[in-house]
């Protein structure tokens, strides 16, 4: 059972804990879902509820208080999230990534102090990528000390759950020239937070503007990110694994409402039948998606259930690390095509009447759409290719 630690948080102890409380936020979640997605309405009492329910501290260790539940279980729990809502079930995704790169490079204190916050129901936001550089890697927000204390000044894009955080995970570039992870306070002096995300899919995750404007922030958040290619870890895998959760819970959530949307229309008058759902054409197409959503399925967990055997190492190799990026690109390829292709189904295997606005079943693609967008598939296969054919390994860095 679910332990209390203080005034409507829970601690989760084990996986079958993470499942129960998994189901109870996204039966609350698929209630209010079309509302939020057509009038823009950000989730705050939903996002309340994971962390008061303990989802957001599932895969902290066991001996800083957390399940450490594994690999598998934690994509069962994005799954079901994001079946019910890919909003809510992305808005975690960052913070649950995060805490890995916390526990790869904080030092014993350091982890202390933040997986305690988590567990207490506190939230964490991502503010890496900037909008106007030449690539992802880039960064032109900056750490500077002065008199021995320490600021930072920028300006992040693509914050995804910022405006639902208490902290945010600033990527900087230090003195020094290194780039640097800094944990700063969500209220402090000069952070704002600005629920500027307009794309036509996921949105209301808040993924849009952090300002940082000579923010004052503590020297003992700065972490170090060297630290991250010191020694192989599958982190990238990681990351990626819970992008690939998403996108199969988006199509789970498409292909469920494909076979509704299929009862409910006429048949083509050349078919000769009674229902929509027994002409041929239909039966075939919605075969053929099935098979598809169970191969994306397969796929996800057989990356989970290899990085669930690194788990139980104490080190790991780069030939290792490089398999479980491997693994999940070939999930990320199939969950994306099962996305896309199940939730452009669902229109038009249910007809003219799926695309009335009052059913929004057009969510499942802008979705699917926006979301896919994250690390293409196109490198993916590339990255394929080239380890099959050439035994490349993958660049090791969070987006293979």
């Amino acid at each position: 059972m679910s332990r209390l630690i203080s005034k409507n948080v829970y601690v989760i102890e084990n996986d079958q804990d993470a499942l129960n409380a998994a189901y109870q936020v996204a039966d609350i979640v698929l209630e209010g879902r079309n509302q939020r997605d057509q009038q823009r309405l950000l989730p705050f009492a939903e996002i309340d509820l994971f962390s008061q329910k303990g989802l957001g501290g599932i895969r902290i260790p066991k001996s800083f208080g957390g399940a450490f539940v594994s690999n598998k279980t934690l994509v069962q729990v994005f799954r079901i999230l994001n079946k019910a809502d890919s909003n809510v079930g992305q808005i975690p995704q960052n913070q649950i990534s995060l805490l890995n790169l916390i526990d790869i490079m904080g030092t014993f204190e350091q982890k202390r102090f933040v997986f305690n916050e988590i567990l207490q129901g506190k939230r964490l936001a991502n503010g890496g990528p900037e909008r106007h550089t030449k690539n992802t890697k880039t960064l032109t927000t900056t750490l500077s000390i002065e008199n021995g204390r320490y600021f930072i000044e920028g300006e992040k894009f693509y914050s995804t759950g910022s405006s639902f955080a208490d902290w945010l995970a600033i990527k900087a570039i230090h003195p020094e020239g290194y780039v640097v992870l800094v944990m700063v306070d969500r209220y402090a002096t000069g952070v704002e937070v600005i629920d500027d995300w307009d794309g036509f899919g996921q949105r209301t995750t808040s993924s849009g503007t952090v300002r940082l404007s000579h923010v004052e922030i503590d020297p003992f958040l700065i972490f170090d990110e060297r630290k991250l290619i010191a020694a192989p870890t599958y982190r990238g895998a990681y990351s990626q694994l819970l992008q690939v959760a998403i996108d199969v819970g988006i199509a789970e959530a498409a292909f469920a409402d494909t076979l509704a949307a299929v009862y409910k229309a006429r048949p083509i008058v050349d078919a000769n039948v009674d229902k929509a759902s027994h002409e041929h054409y239909t039966l075939q197409e919605v075969g053929k998606l099935n098979v598809l959503l169970d191969a994306a399925i397969l796929l996800l967990d057989e990356a989970a259930e290899y990085l669930d055997e690194l788990d139980a190492l104490d080190h790991i190799t780069d030939e290792q690390a490089a398999k479980a990026s491997i693994l999940v690109a070939e999930a990320k390829v199939y969950a994306n095509d099962a996305a896309l292709l199940i939730s452009e189904k669902l229109l038009e295997l249910g007809g003219s009447r799926s695309s009335l606005s009052q059913h929004n079943l057009d969510q499942h693609w802008r979705n699917a759409r926006v979301h896919t967008l994250h690390d293409p598939i196109r490198w993916k296969l590339h990255a394929l290719g080239d380890y099959y054919l050439n035994q490349k390994i993958p660049a090791r860095h969070a987006w293979i």
